[in-house]
């Protein structure tokens, strides 16, 4: 008994250790498309980020070079912040 219950034990906390080391990805890509209505951004390889309902627009362009940090939210990404590279 005392056996199954330390293997389940290590079991639920390595379940759990991987979502604590979810980290914060980066993509640098050009711009494609912005779409402040829709509140979504598209890069030129086709990679599409949801924005937040606070996100500040920082005068996005097509064809500018940005950093966008994103994480996955189930299907969606959804950025965290966006930069313009010069």
């Amino acid at each position: 008994m005392r056996t199954l219950f330390a293997s389940a034990a290590l079991a639920a906390t390595l379940a759990t250790s991987s979502i604590a080391f979810a980290a914060v990805q980066h993509a640098t890509g050009t711009v494609k498309a912005f779409d402040n209505k829709a509140m979504t951004l598209t890069l030129n390889d086709g990679s599409m980020y949801s924005l937040p309902a606070t996100f500040k627009d920082p005068g996005l362009k097509t064809g500018e070079k940005v950093r966008v940090s994103w994480d996955q939210s189930g299907q969606r990404k959804m950025a965290e912040r966006v930069i313009i590279l010069k």
